[in-house]
């Protein structure tokens, strides 16, 4: 018998708004009953969701950990992951992860007999840790089951320390080996970190006990072995193959079902589209042109990278696009007067430049907004860090005024194709100013208007995928009470690695999503 439960937590926005009235964050809660995970005799095994709906004493979770959430969340969407203590090598990934935006999470057994733990199935990341029985001095720790190592006949001993650095703080502990039960599957010998250490308020008021990460071992810390790799390798499944299929209708009690070894027919509808895993670590893949109603944004008309992730609720992009998004859907940010600035300062010679044929990625070092390196802008603010921790700043202009510009040059860029005005460009251009999202990069939009509200579509492997207001936009609340939030919210990762798409649960519930672990793809079709 196994339990899921799915925990979302969106992030307040201060705004003149309903949602003024929200002091710090808020959760929608899909809390999941009990369900029969069980091997069916088509050799697929099945974890059944189930949910029940936003819970008014979640609010009180969310005041308390508003106390030091700001720098917490802020911190949550970059981190580094740390192996081996011992290492001077640090492994720098872009988490883009709230693990309180979106929490899929059901319970394991860790031990002979049996420990049980609720844990977060996470796409997004590779290791497997709970709570110790050694944690003595975090009180998020007294309020979870722990980890007792002598309570178990498989135990054994290894000792490696490990941490994950959040910014704030870090979830610390020492690895340690034992057998994982997940349903009528065993997992031996499976490497895990007990965590010593979960500081902070996050750990103190989340429904989870620890993550089960069902990423790539190129990003696990301590290159522990994934468990998923393990129920593989061990021949456990059918097939390396693992689905997910989130039922978004939020007036039937089911939540979905996550397929290990195969998919299931009744999930989806059609023929999956499928695209390789391109860079390992995440489930990442390359992705094309997003589009407005049908119209391009531009930005990633020449490609970007997506990583599907079922740890975040969202759809992360890049500041440029996301603007638009919110734009187009009338969304509400915080007016950036650094963007309206370089538009009033420099728009019409960005104009000029664009109509001249310049190359667009050098206009803004051609003003002395960025430097060029030769692929695109940089700030012209020069950071140099030394080996002590003493971080000496000098140099120009700022990261902001880089960046709105390169911004202004992508939006400039896309209206001239449409053969706007210059006036009409300026004046649309300071309308996507206003539209930037708050530094939290939630934006709220009217409950009323989803009718009015255009498609947005997503381009992959020659397939376009829509969704629809009903589908991007997340509503709490019933009646005069209820209040949206725009799915889309920003992030930007710079070249190499970016610019990235982060598809978390806004585009996973509408897309049945297959992780082919043998073929190193991704497949999506519609979800059923």
């Amino acid at each position: 018998m196994l339990q899921l439960r799915k925990w979302i937590l969106l992030h307040a926005v201060n705004m003149e708004t309903k949602l003024k009235s929200v002091t710090a964050t808020f959760f929608l809660c899909f809390l999941l009953f009990p369900l029969v995970f069980s091997e069916s005799n088509d050799g697929l095994v099945r974890v059944g969701l189930k949910k029940r709906k936003f819970d008014q004493n979640n609010r009180v979770a969310a005041q308390i950990e508003s106390k030091e959430g700001e720098a917490l969340r802020a911190s949550l969407l970059k981190y580094r992951l740390h192996g081996n203590l011992a290492d001077s090598q640090d492994i720098d990934i872009v988490s883009l992860k709230n693990y309180m935006d979106a929490q899929y999470f059901g319970e394991i057994g860790i031990g002979t007999p049996p420990q049980k733990f609720t844990v977060i199935f996470d796409t997004g990341s590779s290791n497997l840790w709970v709570p110790s029985a050694k944690c003595y001095f975090s009180i998020a720790c007294y309020l979870h089951p722990k980890y007792k190592s002598s309570s178990s006949s498989t135990y054994n001993k290894n000792g490696k320390p490990a941490a994950i650095h959040y910014g704030t703080g870090a979830i610390s502990g020492f690895f340690s080996e034992d057998h994982v039960t997940i349903g009528d599957l065993v997992v031996k010998d499976q490497e895990f970190i007990e965590a010593t250490k979960e500081p902070g308020v996050t750990f103190l008021v989340a429904k989870f006990d620890g993550i089960l990460g069902l990423g790539f071992q190129e990003i696990s810390v301590g290159n522990a072995v994934p468990v998923w790799y393990n129920m593989v390798n061990q021949g456990l499944l059918k097939e390396p193959v693992f689905s997910f299929w989130f039922n978004r209708n939020a007036d039937e009690e089911e939540g979905g079902e996550i397929v290990f070894g195969g998919v299931d027919p009744n999930h989806y509808k059609g023929e999956h589209t499928y695209v390789p895993v391109t860079q390992k670590g995440y489930w990442q893949f390359d992705m094309g042109d997003v589009m407005i109603d049908g119209k391009t944004t531009g930005f990633c008309a020449g490609g970007c990278s997506a990583i599907a992730d079922s740890g975040t609720s969202l759809l992360v992009g890049p500041t440029t696009i996301i603007t638009e998004l919110n734009h187009a859907i009338g969304a509400a940010g915080i007016v950036s007067q650094e963007c309206k600035t370089v538009v009033a300062q420099y728009g019409e010679t960005i104009i000029e430049r664009i109509l001249a044929k310049d190359q667009p990625q050098k206009i803004c070092s051609q003003i002395g907004l960025c430097t060029f390196d030769g692929t695109h802008g940089v700030s012209t603010e020069i950071k140099s860090v030394v080996e002590e921790n003493t971080h000496k700043v000098s140099g120009g202009l700022s990261d902001a005024s880089c960046s709105a510009c390169e911004m202004t040059v992508v939006w400039m860029q896309n209206q001239l194709k449409q053969n706007q005005t210059q006036e009409r460009i300026l004046e649309y251009v300071n309308q996507l100013c206003e539209r930037l999202p708050s530094p939290m990069g939630e934006s709220a939009v009217d409950c009323s208007g989803l009718s009015s509200m255009p498609s947005v579509s997503f381009t992959i492997g020659g397939r376009t995928f829509d969704l629809t207001p009903e589908q991007y936009v997340l509503k709490v609340g019933e009646g005069d009470a209820a209040q949206c939030i725009s799915g889309f919210t920003a992030l930007d990762v710079p070249p190499p690695r970016g610019p990235l798409w982060i598809l978390g649960d806004v585009f996973m519930g509408r897309y049945h999503t297959v992780f082919d672990y043998g073929n190193e793809r991704i497949g999506f079709a519609e979800a059923a």
